[in-house]
């Protein structure tokens, strides 16, 4: 009695018997021309989704205190300001101090907006 012959699995393709062309792409496209990247892939000039509303930073005060060491800042601004303090009543005159330059920095107050508005 002989077996009966098997019949493919279901869905797989029959075994090729012989060598067989690799399929080509269909629209091969042009020299120069854009390439489409995958959703969610940034390019190198790709908008920052992030977005840009134009501010910026222009003032920064650093306060170092680690444990019983002794505190000390630094307050700096891009209009020029340069201050360093050590010690905790200078530090505290030097964080008052940044407070004002805050309102009197020609970079944060500037009269042409102020008289447009």
């Amino acid at each position: 009695m002989s077996h009966p012959t098997r019949s493919p699995l279901e869905g797989q393709p029959a075994t090729p018997t012989g060598p067989q062309a690799a399929p080509q792409p269909v629209d091969t496209p042009a020299v120069g021309t854009r390439k489409v990247v995958a959703e969610g892939v940034r390019t190198a000039l790709g908008v920052d989704p992030r977005g840009d509303d134009g501010r910026r930073p222009i003032a920064w005060l650093t306060i170092t205190a680690s444990g019983r060491g002794t505190p000390t800042a630094k307050s700096w601004c891009a209009c020029g300001r340069d201050l360093s303090a050590r010690g905790q009543a200078d530090v505290f005159a030097l964080v008052a101090g940044h407070d004002y330059h805050r309102t009197v920095c020609p970079l944060r107050n500037l009269q042409e907006g102020r008289a447009a508005a």
